[in-house]
């Protein structure tokens, strides 16, 4: 049994002040004895245009995520960061930047996946249309990171509707799904859990939904309500207040190896061509 906790926030753009609210949010879920704690999406900085700005930084953040990590003792996974350089080191030469998930263990950064779909859509908010592939370069590697607890497959936000990835980081051998997220206020307001049960379901896997809520700046707004899904496709808990916030539940591996025999989806599934 693992105490898994998902985290909320209401990143801005001062970094300094979002990292005051990472370390106390971390503390809290270290005192409730948990190994893991989850972020949202550019829960360092939130701030739009500034992407290259915070991507200049990005090993000097990720040293400092890992210093957390071995203070505080609990693996983090480290929401997502704006990244001017691609896995293998080779920088992004077009002036856009990737969008890095790192899985971080108390001995260092174990595993770092870069975000394959992009938010290319037409919401009916404030902002309107996003286009994130003008900014962002996507990546292209499935990635699963090997924990004491489980083996955790790596998403971002929008990558939540695309079963397949699901999946695939299930046939790899993942155990949970981690969703670091910043979903606008409409589409999170229809989609969100809807999304978190279904993607746990496809993959009986445990879904840990890690949210920014509330308003950045004078545009954009975004749903929150962090949750975590069981492997049945159960919702175990959300966060329905505004601003920041913590939740956690325990992982058991064995009782999800038993939903697994009793239901083989994997198994079961057939591919057909029409």
């Amino acid at each position: 049994m693992t105490l898994l906790s998902v985290a909320q926030m209401n990143s801005q753009n001062d970094i300094e002040a979002n990292f005051d609210v990472i370390e106390s949010l971390l503390q809290q879920s270290k005192a409730q004895g948990a190994e893991l704690i989850v972020f949202p999406e550019n829960f360092v900085c939130f701030a739009a245009g500034k992407q290259r700005e915070t991507a200049a930084q990005f090993e000097l953040i990720q040293a400092r995520l890992e210093q957390l990590a071995h203070r505080h003792q609990i693996w983090i996974v480290a929401g997502t960061l704006p990244c001017p350089f691609r896995p293998d080191g080779s920088v992004i030469q077009d002036g856009r930047v990737r969008t890095v998930s790192l899985c971080i263990s108390p001995e260092g950064t174990e595993a770092r996946y870069d975000k394959i779909h992009l938010f290319d859509v037409q919401v009916g908010d404030a902002v309107g249309g996003y286009q994130e592939s003008k900014f962002f370069e996507p990546g292209n590697q499935v990635v699963v990171a090997k924990t004491p607890f489980g083996n955790i497959g790596l998403m971002v936000c929008y990558d939540l509707r695309f079963p397949e990835l699901a999946l695939t980081l299930r046939q790899q051998g993942a155990n949970i799904l981690t969703a670091p997220a910043a979903f606008t206020y409409t589409t999170g307001q229809l989609h969100w859990q809807l999304l978190l049960q279904a993607r746990a379901m496809d993959s009986q896997c445990y879904v840990l939904g890690a949210a920014q809520q509330g308003w950045h700046g004078e545009q954009r707004q975004t749903w929150g309500h962090a949750a975590i899904t069981d492997s049945r496709g159960q919702l175990l808990q959300s966060i329905d207040r505004e601003g920041h916030g913590l939740i956690s539940s325990n992982f058991d591996l064995a009782e999800q190896n038993q939903i697994r025999q009793a239901m083989p989806l994997m198994q079961h599934r057939t591919i057909i061509h029409y």
